[in-house]
């Protein structure tokens, strides 16, 4: 039985935190990606990661995994960690680890609700007087266990930056993005 003749244009293999690395490297070339030997251990240890975290990896999974890394390869400013406590009884409150410049940065912040409390956090870790004028969220894939990919764009001094980012935590892909916007902005 061929894909088309059930409407699919073509094979949907899915990953799994089972599947080998041979099997990785064959759906990235599917998919048109040529990665270095680098890059494709660090999308292969990432994609593993995700595995833990999700049952399937899909298509868009490996999609928004590969060109988020090859984005994030010459930022300034990385997420190191982050923690958020939500919930009924505010405020939220957020601790994050960044690594500007390779020098460690940590700090606490207070929010408005978790994404507030995030976003706080980087200003006070890093900073900055942009303006954030979008802020969206999109699940990548279907499930409960799905990546949100989220979109920030921010202005400063005229200029606005956009960027996105994806992980199965939407406060991490939200502080992902905002600092891939902010990255932007400070190159």
């Amino acid at each position: 039985m061929r894909p088309e003749m059930v409407g699919l244009k073509q094979s949907s293999l899915v990953l799994g935190k089972h599947s080998g690395r041979h099997a990785f490297i064959h759906k990235l070339e599917e998919m048109g990606y040529k990665l270095g030997a680098n890059q494709l251990e660090d999308a292969f240890t990432r994609m593993k990661a995700l595995a833990d975290r999700k049952k399937d990896i899909y298509d868009e999974d490996i999609e928004a995994l590969v060109d988020q890394e090859m984005a994030a390869a010459h930022d300034r400013i990385k997420l190191t960690s982050l923690t958020v406590i939500a919930g009924t009884h505010g405020p939220q409150r957020a601790t994050m680890k960044l690594d500007v410049d390779g020098q460690i940065k940590i700090e606490e912040a207070e929010g408005n609700g978790p994404v507030d409390a995030v976003f706080n956090c980087i200003k006070r870790l890093v900073p900055h007087e942009a303006k954030l004028e979008l802020y969206q969220v999109h699940a990548v894939t279907e499930g409960t266990d799905a990546q949100a990919e989220v979109s920030v764009r921010l202005a400063h001094e005229g200029r606005s930056m956009t960027a996105r980012a994806a992980d199965p935590d939407t406060l991490v892909a939200s502080a992902k993005a905002y600092l891939g916007a902010l990255n932007k902005i400070v190159m």
